[in-house]
């Protein structure tokens, strides 16, 4: 498969806006897989069939209805949390992605286009802001790979894209965030030179909900 790496274009738009979207969402499944098979979780789940069961004076229904409730829950906190993270984009950044990313010679965003039966496909993505942090380094954001494509290097690709962009405008280091639940992408990143400096749970959803789901967000940078 020939692949293009090229600057976006306007008539880009619905096709990276489809790929963001699918690109976040497949993570809400094995987020809820992590966070189920969570301890902490795993006991709460117990609890409340033991509580049910004795409370319904034996009731194996009473048992199923509260630990399943506790178990949609759990699903619904890790639908959301990426949920409104894609709301939050596609009002904001990936609205305007010109505007956000190409209009200033220290941003850019990047597709990875093919050919598909003479149709022309978009099949990955990445943009890169730069930003002030004591001294100029640049921020990775929106990197999204289609499942077509997946371990074939173009991740790798992708993420050089930007590495080289920093070098070339004097960057001293290059900065990203990810999810714990994105272990590929962590592990692509840390095979690139990437170094995880912190961790955190803020998203854009109530932070009951983050710790319910059991994610946490990691911030990873490389010195170029």
């Amino acid at each position: 498969m020939h692949l293009v790496v090229r600057r976006y274009r306007p008539s880009d738009k619905d096709a990276v806006l489809t790929l963001f979207c699918d690109g976040i969402l497949e993570h809400i499944n094995p987020s809820f897989f992590n966070a189920i098979s969570n301890p902490v979780n795993v006991g709460v789940t117990l609890f409340l069939s033991v509580a049910g069961y004795m409370l319904g004076g034996g009731s194996t229904l009473w048992a199923l209805l509260l630990a399943g409730s506790w178990v949609g829950l759990v699903y619904y906190c890790c639908s959301q949390l990426y949920a409104s993270y894609v709301r939050e984009r596609l009002r904001t950044d990936m609205q305007d992605i010109p505007g956000c990313y190409l209009s200033h010679p220290d941003n850019c965003f990047w597709v990875a286009e093919t050919e598909v039966i003479g149709r022309a496909e978009i099949l990955a993505m990445v943009a890169v802001v730069g930003r002030r942090d004591g001294e100029m380094c640049g921020e990775l954001f929106r990197m999204i790979v289609s499942s077509k494509c997946r371990r074939t290097g173009l991740g790798s690709r992708m993420t050089q894209t930007v590495i080289d962009f920093c070098k070339e405008r004097g960057f001293s280091k290059v900065v990203l965030e990810t999810s714990s639940i994105q272990t590929s992408a962590v592990a692509l990143y840390k095979k690139l030179g990437f170094s995880h400096i912190l961790s955190h749970t803020k998203t854009y959803s109530p932070e009951w909900m983050t710790i319910i789901s059991r994610v946490t967000i990691l911030k990873m940078e490389k010195v170029i």
